[in-house]
Parts: C-alpha cells; structure tokens; sequence
C-alpha cells in the first residue's frame, strides 16, 4: 500500500496544478476545469485502489497451510501490486492536468479533448491491471512447498511490479501530448488520437515482456534442479527483466509523445513522423529485450550444484 500510493499521489498532485493553473487562465471555463480535474483525478487513484484491494486481501486472507512457498507468494503479491501501481498513477495524472491546459486554451474541444485524456489514461492504468493479476495469482494458486519454488514467486513479484512502472509512465507522455496536441490543432485529434493509441500500445511492450517472465517463474517446474545456486538465478531472472523494463517503457514514452506533438504542429507530416516514431520506440525496446533474453537464460539453464 505504501508503495502503490506513491504515484497515484504524484499523478493526482499534477493534475491538480495544472488545473489550477488553467483555471487562472481562462476562469470562465472554471466549471468545466473543475470537474475534468476531479474525473483525471479518479482515474490517477484507480492504481492505488488497486493496491488497497491487494493489502486488505493480503492482510485478511486465510492460509490454509504455511510455509516459505507461501511467504515468498504473498511477499511477492505486495511487490508486484505496490511497485507496479507507481507508473500507471504518475502516467495517468499526466494526460489529466495536460487536458486541463487544453481546454482553458481551446473551450470548443472540451469534448474530444476530455475523450483523449480518458482513453490515455486508461491505457496508462494497463500495467498496475497486469501487476494485479500477477499478485492474484501469486495468493492464490496453489504451488510447490518447497525453497525453489519460493524464490521463483519472489522473483515473479519483483518482475512484473518493476516491469510496470515505466509502461505506466510512458504511456501518460504519449496521452499528455495528444491531449496538447488536439488543443493545438483541433483538425488533427483523429490522427493524434490515432497516433497515441499506437505509441502507447508499443508502451505496453516491456509490461508484457515482465508478465511473461513472472508467469514462467511462477508455472515452469524445476525439477531434479539444485536449490544453489538456481534459488539466485530465478530472483535474478525476475530482476532483470523487471528493472530493464523500466527505461523502455519511459523512452518508447517519450518517442509517442514527441510524435504526437509533431503531429499537432505539422498534421500533413503525420505518415514521417508516425515511422519515425515507431522505429525510435523499437530501439528504446532494445534493452528490455536485452533483460529478457537474460531472464530466459537464468530460467532455463542448468547450473551445478554449488559446494
């Protein structure tokens, strides 16, 4: 819980700024400012809800049998969720204080701009919903009782809570800037949402990559493997594709978001800009592909048995 309230509380800190800076600027529109802030608002403390319901669930769920299987599991469900909720609250209040701005400079868009800002920000929430699945799974499927196992759990939990963070952010840069954008030229919100959606989809890459790799760990079976040092390459598995996750899902981000803003200033270079942005974001991919090769290898090859 602890974790996950972090970004909701930086996203919702955002969005009240800008909103309030927007209604400085055209107080006229103050009803309308007001209540696209509380709604962008809402939608930022969706991923710490998220980690509210895995904390109370964690807090007062029956185990039915003990042991350090089971400790790794609901360690790992806290990780997944809290860490995993950072990104999609800091990327879902950016889009939400950007069409605040929006709307104070272009009254007439109120409606396809609070429309963007809606759908990016729900495409930001994408990562903390895998990092809750991950952490339903991890309490409630039943595995091995035994130390292997337990370091596979842990290691699912530390991959895919870290592997959502920059998904989440990355996404919020791809809304925010279409959301300015639609405010810019109002003649492109089709492109520019269009666009987006395609940025953020490629966002969502190393969140992806991080569920595999978490379900790999909690499903493959280890059998007849030595726990040393195998319990080590299983929570360094989930290590790297978790923390490699995180820089790709911001700069591929940060590529949706510039596409987006080229867009708005020049809409007849939409198909350049579109290209370019999609092989920006292949290469910004790189390194999370990099940490999943990685993770493959830790997972699937044999190590003797340390003396």
């Amino acid at each position: 819980m602890g974790f996950g309230a972090i970004g909701a509380d930086i996203g919702v800190g955002y969005t009240s700024a800008l909103a309030i800076s927007a209604i400085s600027e055209k107080h006229d529109s103050s009803g309308d400012l007001f209540k696209t802030m509380l709604v962008g608002q809402a939608v930022a403390e969706s991923a710490s809800i998220f980690a509210l319901v895995i904390a109370v669930l964690l807090i007062f769920k029956k185990v039915p049998e003990v042991g350090i299987h089971q400790a790794a599991a609901v360690m790992g469900a806290g990780i997944s969720m809290g860490f995993g909720a950072i990104g999609s609250g800091i990327g879902s209040g950016i889009p939400a204080g950007v069409a605040c701005q929006g709307i104070a400079r272009q009254p007439t868009m109120y409606g396809r701009i609070v429309v963007t800002f809606l759908i990016g920000s729900a495409v930001s929430q994408t990562p903390a919903i895998l990092a809750m699945i991950v952490a339903l799974m991890l309490m409630f499927v039943k595995f091995n009782n035994d130390p292997l196992t337990a370091a596979a759990l842990l290691g699912a939990g530390i991959c895919m809570g870290f592997g959502a963070i920059g998904s989440g952010v990355g996404s919020g840069f791809a809304a925010g800037e279409a959301c300015a954008g639609t405010a810019r030229q109002p003649k492109a919100s089709g492109q520019l949402m269009t666009n987006m959606l395609i940025g953020s989809a490629v966002c969502q890459t190393p969140a992806i990559f991080s569920m595999v790799v978490a379900l790999m760990l909690m499903f493959v079976k280890f059998t007849n493997v030595p726990l040393s040092p195998k319990w080590a390459a299983l929570i360094g598995a989930g290590i790297s594709t978790g923390l490699a996750a995180i820089g790709s899902g911001i700069g591929g981000g940060m590529a949706a978001g510039g596409s987006c803003e080229g867009i708005a200033r020049q809409p007849q270079t939409v198909g350049q800009v579109t290209t370019t942005m999609l092989v920006g974001q292949a290469v910004a991919q790189t390194p999370s592909i990099f940490g999943l090769l990685i993770s493959f290898v830790l997972i699937f090859k044999s190590f003797p048995e340390s003396t």
